[in-house]
């Protein structure tokens, strides 16, 4: 059986088991009243929605790579990384889901950055960090607020119903079609059962009637493992730019996560406080659907992992000038939406 047949049926043997456990998690969630009440200004749903989601995409992913271990010789090598991700992503689950369950509240921001490092720690223990840095205590802790930052960033911009799924799919296509040539094995079985796991839910996160969120344990659970596949892939074959390719494949979360927190501080308030800043809110308030934005949105993350891709083919300077050119449709982007009146939508 050739490497693609096996990453397609990982992906969707994740898909369908991810579509068998959220309905499953949903009905255990409306039972136990694991849900997630519009009770604050900042939250964008109007009535209350089963919030564990996360269980369910998370389910999925680790019975997928549990039973592809027995179906695939993997070496030593891979196993091992493949066991850090699965140890930290639990970590993660079981952090998002007590964060869920005591909303409105939540769990604060320390004891959550207590966690998330404890769960970068593991990534680091079992040999997933970056290598493109030295020395090594700068390249670890760099790989711990690396890992830290996205999981919070998949959270930020889980605002609207299939964002940060789709967000999440089309990121870990990427991170699959990267890694393909160099057969990074754990990156690719992972990244194809992520694929499949968010694929899985975002249906029932789009559906009016059997509706369910994704909550903390599912949107921290979607960042961590990709960050931690961004650190398992060379990019700079071709040149060093190419170790960069990751920030355009995270780009949408990233930026929106920083985007936020210049908002809020220009407002001299905390970048942890809750607002409506997020740019899709912001292209809400302009007249698109949600529909439309998660759709942009989902296609503008499918054009920057070609971008990615390409930097890890093109020389220096044909490589700086893609970052030059996407970097200045950020800014542009960032200087027009600034400019849309957010101060009725806030709390």
């Amino acid at each position: 059986m050739s490497s693609a047949t096996l990453y397609f049926l990982t992906m969707a043997f994740a898909f369908a088991l991810a579509a068998l456990f959220t309905p499953l998690v949903r009905r255990i969630a409306l039972r136990k009243h694991f849900i997630d009440a519009p009770v604050t200004a900042v939250k964008t749903h109007k009535v209350p929605t089963p919030s564990t989601g996360g269980l369910a995409i998370a389910g999925a992913f680790f019975v997928t790579l549990s039973l592809v271990r027995f179906f695939t010789h993997f070496p030593t090598g891979t196993l091992t990384r493949i066991r850090g991700i699965m140890i930290g992503a639990a970590i993660m689950v079981i952090l998002g889901f007590v964060d869920d369950i005591k909303k409105p509240a939540g769990l604060g921001v320390r004891t959550k950055f207590v966690f998330q490092f404890l769960a970068a720690g593991m990534l680091v223990l079992y040999g997933i960090q970056m290598r493109f840095v030295s020395p090594d205590y700068i390249a670890v802790l760099l790989s711990l607020v690396w890992v830290a930052g996205v999981a919070n960033a998949f959270n930020i911009i889980d605002i609207m119903d299939g964002f940060s799924s789709s967000q999440a799919a089309v990121a870990a296509m990427g991170f699959l079609l990267i890694s393909l040539p160099s057969e990074e094995l754990y990156v690719n079985f992972a990244a194809a059962a992520l694929l499949g796991s968010a694929l899985g839910f975002i249906p029932y996160n789009l559906s009016k009637k059997r509706k369910i969120f994704m909550g903390d344990s599912g949107s921290l659970f979607l960042g961590f493992v990709l960050a931690a596949l961004a650190m398992g892939t060379r990019y700079d074959q071709a040149s060093p730019l190419g170790v960069y390719a990751p920030l355009f494949i995270l780009a949408l979360p990233i930026y929106d996560t920083f985007f936020v927190a210049v908002m809020r501080m220009s407002r001299r308030t905390s970048p942890f406080m809750g607002s409506r800043d997020h740019y899709a809110l912001r292209l809400e308030k302009l007249g698109f659907t949600r529909n439309q934005i998660v759709g942009l949105s989902a296609a503008a993350a499918g054009v920057l992992s070609f971008c990615a891709l390409l930097v890890t083919k093109l020389p220096f300077w044909w490589a700086l000038w893609v970052y030059i050119f996407i970097g200045g449709e950020f800014l542009l982007l960032s200087v027009n939406i600034a400019k849309i009146n957010m101060q009725d939508d806030r709390h």
